[in-house]
């Protein structure tokens, strides 16, 4: 009987491989976004970059050793340009989602740990789309109010005496997103809710995180989360890990 010469299927009940996104291919992700809000981000970066460079390659001619100076600026070159790419990518990131209802919810996923965010808003404003979000971290409950500054607070308050009450004293934090007096900006929130100082135990937190699951949250579409970090390379790609 002939052999069937066909590659033999994977065995029933293994998962698929998932293959890794090498850093390379995050960083020209990351680069294609940003050039579509920041044509000019191309001869910065370069700029950067070359900058870098000629300023090692003076640094190499003054001191005599030009040739080793300038291999060593072709890494801190590298990186610079990285950064400041990081930087725009993070800036055309924000671009794109402000003024989207759950823009802030986006926004805060970049925040890696030690927080923990509803998908959907908590509370929500029929009539004028006005939505708050809630986090839950050691520094207690944060509540993220989306909305005119003269709208959300009212909203916020609501929400804030709703949330009070199943959480036995625990701290409540208000921020309002926005441009408005007393507001934060979109790009400056996941650093004001990082900047709160912690004031609960992990295991305060889990107990205050069990009891505010019974509150739900509101369904409703939320854009993609930034994710401005993709631009900086992962060091265990690189390896070929």
């Amino acid at each position: 009987m002939a052999r069937d010469s066909s590659t033999p299927a994977a065995p029933a009940g293994k998962p698929a491989k998932v293959k890794k996104t090498r850093w390379y291919h995050q960083v020209w992700q990351a680069y294609q976004m940003t050039r579509k809000n920041d044509p000019a981000v191309t001869w910065i970066v370069l700029a950067a970059f070359f900058g870098i460079v000629v300023v090692g390659l003076v640094i190499g001619l003054l001191i005599g050793h030009w040739l080793y100076v300038l291999l060593l600026s072709l890494p801190f070159a590298f990186l610079g340009a990285l950064f400041l790419l990081a930087r725009r990518a993070e800036t055309a990131a924000y671009t794109q989602i402000e003024g989207q209802p759950g823009a802030s919810r986006a926004a805060l996923g970049t925040i890696r740990r030690g927080w923990t965010f509803s998908e959907e808003p908590v509370a929500v404003e029929p009539r004028t789309k006005d939505l708050v979000f809630r986090g839950v971290g050691r520094p207690g409950v944060v509540l993220i109010g989306e909305g005119p500054a003269p709208r959300i607070g009212k909203l916020l308050e609501q929400e804030r005496k709703r949330t009070a009450r199943v959480i036995s004293g625990a701290p409540i934090t208000l921020i309002q997103v926005g441009d408005g007096e007393g507001q934060v900006t979109l790009r400056k929130l996941p650093r004001a809710v990082q900047k709160l100082k912690p004031q609960l135990t992990k295991q305060e937190v889990a107990e205050v995180s069990k009891r505010l699951t019974a509150l739900g949250g509101v369904k409703m579409p939320v854009p993609k989360g930034v994710d401005p970090m993709r631009a900086r390379p992962d060091r265990k790609g690189m390896r070929g890990r």
